[in-house]
């Protein structure tokens, strides 16, 4: 596994779970001036969790809210099967805590240096299972 240095010095596939596509579609924009690449942009929970499956991502950035399915409950059934460095975007950030309690929230509606940091958290954290 990578440390959040090494995976920040090279290009991430990122997995975008967000059910507005105005949104997903700046998600990518900015991930792509920042070097990254979006592996995909997920509307679904179900969606996301097969896209994770088949794209192994680097980093996922999550809206915690989906109109089909949860996006926190999207991200619980990825991280079963292994680590993935992620974050949640919400305006709820109590209730995405509620659910995951020390996960890593962005407000809605942010600045792109705010995404910068909430990237470079999120590749910082370690699995739980290593927390000491």
């Amino acid at each position: 596994m990578l440390t959040g240095d090494e995976v920040a010095r090279r290009a991430l596939c990122v997995l975008v779970i967000e059910d507005d596509a105005f949104i997903g579609t700046l998600y990518e924009d900015v991930l792509t001036e920042m070097g990254h690449r979006v592996c995909a942009i997920e509307t679904t929970e179900r969606g996301a969790i097969a896209a994770a499956a088949r794209f192994k991502p680097d980093l996922m950035i999550v809206d915690a809210s989906l109109r089909e399915g949860s996006g926190v409950g999207a991200a619980q059934e990825i991280l079963r099967v292994g680590f993935v460095p992620h974050f949640f975007v919400s305006g709820d950030i109590i209730g995405v805590h509620e659910q995951m309690p020390g996960a890593i929230v962005l407000r809605k509606p942010f600045l792109e240096h705010e995404l910068a940091r909430a990237i470079q958290r999120a590749l910082s954290a370690r699995p739980p299972s290593s927390r000491d």
